[in-house]
C-alpha cells in the first residue's frame, strides 16, 4: 500500500494534469492515460477518499440541497 505522501503526490499531479488539461500523468515509473475527464475525475475523488482514510478523518459527504420554483 503507498504512504500518504505518496498519495498525495499523485493526487497534486492529477490535479495539475486536470486543471492543464493534460491527460498523460507519469508517477516515477507509470504512465497512465486519462481520456474523459470524467475517469480523471474518478482517480481524483479515489485518492481522496484513500488519503482521508490515512488521515484518520471522517469522510466529507456532500449534500446538495435545491428549491423547487412554483
Amino acid at each position: 500500500m503507498a504512504t500518504l505522501a505518496e498519495l498525495q503526490a499523485r493526487l497534486e499531479a492529477l490535479r495539475k494534469a486536470r486543471a492543464t488539461g493534460v491527460r498523460s500523468v507519469r508517477h516515477g515509473e507509470t504512465a497512465t492515460e486519462f481520456r474523459p475527464d470524467a475517469e480523471i475525475a474518478s482517480a481524483i475523488a479515489d485518492l481522496e477518499r484513500q488519503i482521508t482514510a490515512l488521515e484518520g478523518r471522517p469522510r466529507v459527504r456532500r449534500i446538495y440541497i435545491s428549491q423547487k420554483e412554483s
